[in-house]
This record gives C-alpha cells, structure tokens and sequence, in this order.
C-alpha cells in the first residue's frame, strides 16, 4: 500500500506500478513543457526589418530595436510599423507555444487536426 507522503511508491500490483511509473513520466514532461512555454519568444519585424519586435508567449514586449533609419518614417509611420511587427511577434510566439504543446493533445479532443467525424458525440 502507498503512504499519503509517497503517492509514487510501488503499490506491489505490477499493472498499477507501471500506470504510476507512465503518469510520473508524464507529469515530469508536461513540467518540462511549461517552462519550456515560459521561455517561448516571438520576434516580428516591420518597416524593411527596420523596426523589430520580441514578446513573451502572453504577447509582453520585451525587446523592441529601431534602426535610425527607420526614424525616418515620421511618428505616424513609425508607430503603424512597431505595431505590426509586435502582431507578427506574437503570431510567432503562438505558433512556437502551440508547436510545443502539439505532441501533447494529439489524438485527444483538444487536438485541432481532427475532424468533427472523428470526435465521439
């Protein structure tokens, strides 16, 4: 029998063992994946690649370089092209986070790729 301090103890049924053994592997790859989605960063570019953007996985700017070149295009320009390029960041960033997190759902209902036909009703 497991102790409350020690839930992953061997139970001494071989099949339960092997259950708690897959689910304490899958429970260390789904923290993995969350500070691995923690680091995620997207980076889009503007304005000839003059102004770029990086944001975290939840869109927050955390890098923002302008060419003095790019100063060029007045205020109104400039602002419509940091704006972009911060969209395009965070399309990055989604994609990369929904890269990652993809081996985790497929097959399951979360999965996007599968058609309506194939989810159970």
């Amino acid at each position: 029998m497991t102790s409350p301090a020690d839930p992953f103890a061997a139970a001494g049924d071989q099949e339960l063992d092997r259950l708690f053994r897959d689910f304490q592997r899958d429970l260390t790859a789904l923290e993995g994946l969350r500070d691995r989605i923690d680091s995620v960063e997207g980076r889009g570019e503007a304005a000839d690649g003059r102004v770029v953007v990086n944001v975290t996985q939840t869109g927050m700017l955390v890098g923002l370089t302008i060419d003095p070149r790019a100063l060029r295009l007045g205020s109104d320009r400039l602002a419509a092209a940091i704006v972009e390029a911060a969209a395009r960041a965070a399309r990055d960033a989604e994609q990369e986070a929904s890269d990652l997190v993809a081996p985790f759902v497929a097959g399951t209902l979360l999965d996007g790729d599968r058609t309506d036909e194939a989810r159970p009703r």
